[in-house]
């Protein structure tokens, strides 16, 4: 193939390698220059274009794309037709990836310009979802790449969904006088929801005593019942090979394969077999929706597919997930009382706004008892336990700095602020000092919000129980100030948008601790009626 720029009088036939606007039309990168083209150019007065023009033995990109993408799918993948060379391939049912990963670095290392992207191995999917993509980088490559690649796949493709099967799933759960049985009662409820996306089933759930003899004579019975897959739940965590659990599944006749696994959560992990029906001892985070290594075995039980030690011993790269935020980093042991760290807690005073629902006055700058709401804001920080306190400017910068002389703050102003709010939450939590392990985000539109409220905010922050993400409610509805721990920043830093933090808080539930602050934590002034109905005047127009 040759790449460059050529008379556009002897262009035709060739890929345009750019758009080039032809009079009151655009032809776009990729198009093939057929006469037309070449008259509209002309005509347009552009002498010159750049272009990929084929060699004879070259294969254009959607041709060598969809041919590829036809060997690279197996079973239960659909391929769909080659565009701007690329093809992309869906699952045509729910169930989990299979791929043959040396076979895709193989293909990989043909040419530079043909490439896969697949989905991690053993990822569950859903019927209809893109696993895997065939993309040719330049307009063409050569015929003698396109074959090599083919040859690669000359056994089987490499990737494939194993569908999920409507599995009969059999529970065991253990007891002793410490687990109540609600807890039993939601794990049951965890289980079937992992279970539904494979069209699974609990067909029965056996509560026994925490001793291996009532555990093996539970499996037996399941099994019995016409169990596919048999679970344990054990009131007390499988801490070696030789307890309750495994010693419940030798004694019913079952094998015990591998005990442990190099993922976290997941650790205490058990999997063995019972005849033909697979057996799984559920690690203790598995009484927890959140992902963790229980599901990656149950997902591929569920499909059919075989799981073994040398599986299980497999998962450590990537099997670090992420801490589950509401417990102490693992093994650490608590701060005595005496020797507590004093947290530094900072503020972010969001005031970067146009206001456009104010119609036309800047809104930080509108007073209540003849102090600006930026003011008001800021000084009800600044006389928190907060420290230091961060106010972020935007529109009208010069002003509404202006209105916090005297006021120990940093200001840091935002260029950005019109792509949105997210803009200026980065740019006042980036101008913290590192030291600062928390940061409450105060907005300059509430009036009702005092040092009081801060302060209150800030004290029900308890990393080591848990309370990492702090709200304030009216009524029991959410509102604001927001307090956030710093594990939080970076994921907070990479909001887009006119958007906060509330797709962060519904990810993680078992961090956010709710503070009552009544009415404060509810009105604020956004409109001129609501700035009249809380005593205010209008500011300076923007």
């Amino acid at each position: 193939m040759k790449f460059g720029p050529v008379a556009t009088a002897g262009a035709a036939g060739a890929i345009l390698a750019h758009s080039v606007k032809a009079g009151e039309r655009t032809l776009r990168k990729g198009t093939r220059l057929a006469a037309a083209d070449i008259s509209r150019l002309t005509a347009a007065g552009v002498a010159e274009v750049i272009v990929a023009t084929l060699d004879i033995d070259d294969v254009h990109e959607d041709a060598a794309a969809g041919r590829l993408a036809e060997a690279v799918a197996g079973d239960g993948v659909r391929v769909e037709e080659a565009f701007t060379g690329r093809s992309n391939l869906y699952a045509e049912a729910a169930g989990v990836l299979v791929i043959d990963g040396e076979a895709v670095d193989a293909f990989n290392r043909i040419d530079p310009g043909i490439t896969l992207a697949t989905l991690p191995r053993f990822a569950a999917v859903e019927a209809g979802r893109m696993v895997a993509t065939v993309k040719i980088i330049p307009f063409a490559v050569p015929e003698a790449a396109v074959a090599t690649a083919m040859t690669v796949f000359a056994d089987q493709p490499p990737v494939r969904v194993a569908p999920f099967r409507p599995a009969r799933v059999g529970v065991v759960s253990t007891l002793l006088p410490s687990l109540k049985p609600s807890v039993v009662d939601k794990t049951l409820k965890v289980l079937a929801e992992r279970l539904s996306p494979a069209g699974a089933t609990i067909i029965a759930d056996e509560r026994v005593p925490h001793e291996a003899v009532a555990v093996a004579a539970a499996l037996r019975r399941l099994a019995a019942d016409g169990a596919d897959l048999l679970v344990v739940f054990g009131a007390s965590a499988v801490v070696d090979r030789g307890d309750v659990i495994p010693a419940g599944v030798e004694a019913a006749g079952g094998e015990v394969h591998h005990f442990g696994m190099p993922v976290d959560p997941g650790n205490l992990l058990l999997v063995g077999a019972l005849g033909d029906v697979p057996v799984v001892g559920a690690p203790g985070c598995a009484r927890s929706p959140k992902e963790n290594g229980f599901d990656w075995v149950l997902q591929r039980l569920l499909a059919g597919l075989t799981v073994t030690a040398d599986d299980i011993t497999g998962l450590g790269v990537g099997g670090l997930l992420m801490e589950i935020v509401s417990r102490p980093q693992p093994r650490a042991g608590p701060v005595p009382e005496a020797v507590a760290p004093v947290r530094r807690v900072g503020a972010v005073v969001l005031a970067a706004g146009r206001g456009s629902r104010m119609g036309g006055p800047v809104k930080q700058l509108a007073t209540i008892g003849g102090v600006p709401l930026v003011r008001r804001a800021a000084e009800a920080a600044v006389a928190s336990r907060a420290t230091p306190v961060v106010v972020v400017t935007g529109h009208a910068a010069g002003d509404v700095a202006a209105a916090l002389t005297g006021l120990a703050v940093t200001v840091a102003h935002n260029p950005d602020f019109a792509e949105g709010l997210s803009t200026s939450l980065r740019t006042g939590l980036s101008a913290l000092p590192e030291d600062v392990e928390a940061a409450v985000v105060v907005l300059a539109d509430m009036p009702g919000i005092d040092a009081g409220a801060i302060d209150r905010v800030i004290a029900a922050y308890d990393p080591a129980a848990g309370a990492l993400v702090v709200m304030a409610t009216a009524g029991g509805k959410r509102g604001n100030p927001v307090l956030w721990s710093r594990r939080f920043f970076p994921e907070l830093s990479a909001i887009t948008g006119d958007t906060g933090g509330r797709q962060i808080i519904a990810g993680v539930p078992e961090a956010v601790v709710e503070v009552e602050l009544g009415e404060a934590a509810a009105i604020d002034v956004d409109t001129p009626e609501a700035l009249v109905a809380a005593g205010g005047l209008l500011g300076q127009p923007g």
